[in-house]
């Protein structure tokens, strides 16, 4: 890991759902109060809404029940917003001069840029998971990764070869464009089936994902519709510094309302995560940090740039420990 005084211009990536593993944020914990300060906030503000304290969930377990939805998506951003203010608190020049979150990722970025404080962006994940959830258990949805894709036209064919076979109630779509030769689909439960069976015909490789439903689709459609009601509750302020937008691929403007939009219209609307990347870099964003937990986002930036150096902050750095 580089040398933490030497950070100057930090391009902050916050992870999504699938980065959680049990014992996350732990030594951060550990080694830093100021991010023990923010797990114990977290555990007071969702207190009595999930079986245990969610730092509880993230250090022990049971690995089913952080899994779950409406569990990981507020133990992630907490997680990453912990190891964020660790990161701070032993390098006080650390700040973050852009950042982009990859789907529930984007709510941790819109916070640490200032748009809405610890507690909401917490209390509005942990909604979001809970409608996500719901959305999920009243459709019988999936999602599968699809390797060998050139692109999101040929993506997109593929997914419609599969319509083609089956009802017009079946329903397959891109939900996320992780790096070149790397998307997801989601949908029903039949038209994913067809899509793992039919891949090869068509030189492509396709694998089924353990998730709880066909998120970024329009199965979705009832989480966006009452996550709308959420996000109008919440208090907003204009990003102080660029956060990219999973729906546009591009910065967020300044018009809250613009926002809270694009946030809805994210559960339904696929990933465009390499594509913001992509823009990150030709606009020369440079200093790139990946918030605990995991190592997903590094590993998606050595598929889209080989090249571009991302730090990696799921562990403390010995080094600079209180």
């Amino acid at each position: 890991m580089s040398n933490m005084s030497d950070i100057q211009h930090n391009t902050v990536l916050c992870p999504g759902q699938g980065a959680q593993a049990l014992g996350m944020a732990r030594s951060w914990c550990e080694s830093s109060p100021e991010a023990a300060r923010i797990m114990k906030q977290a555990d007071e503000i969702l207190d009595g809404r999930l079986p245990r304290p969610l730092s509880e969930i993230c250090f022990d377990g049971p690995v089913d029940l952080l899994n779950k939805t409406d569990v990981s998506q507020p133990a992630i951003l907490a997680c990453s917003v912990a190891c964020f203010h660790g990161i701070r608190a032993n390098n006080e020049s650390f700040t973050a001069t852009s950042a982009s979150g990859l789907s529930l990722g984007e709510y941790t970025a819109l916070h640490l840029a200032g748009v809405m404080n610890f507690a909401d962006a917490l209390e509005t994940v942990a909604a979001r998971g809970r409608l996500m959830q719901e959305a999920a258990e009243s459709s019988r949805g999936g999602m599968v990764a699809l390797m060998g894709a050139a692109d999101e036209s040929e993506a997109v064919s593929f997914c419609d070869s599969v319509l083609a076979s089956l009802g017009d109630d079946e329903v397959l779509v891109c939900a996320n464009f992780n790096a070149p030769g790397q998307i997801v689909l989601s949908g029903s439960e039949q038209a994913c089936q067809m899509a793992v069976e039919k891949a090869g015909d068509s030189g492509h490789r396709a694998k089924a994902l353990p998730v709880a439903g066909a998120f970024h689709s329009s199965l979705m459609q009832p989480a966006a519709d009452r996550m709308s009601n959420v996000l109008e509750g919440i208090e907003m302020k204009a990003p102080q510094v660029p956060v990219w937008s999973n729906v546009t691929a591009q910065p967020h403007g300044t018009d809250v309302e613009e926002i809270r939009t694009r946030l809805v219209e994210q559960i339904t609307s696929p990933v465009r995560w390499s594509q913001s990347i992509q823009s990150m870099l030709e606009s020369e964003y440079s200093g790139f940090h990946e918030l605990a937990p995991g190592k997903v986002l590094k590993g998606l930036m050595k598929r889209i740039d080989r090249k571009m150096e991302v730090v990696n902050h799921d562990e403390p750095d010995p080094s600079y420990q209180h």
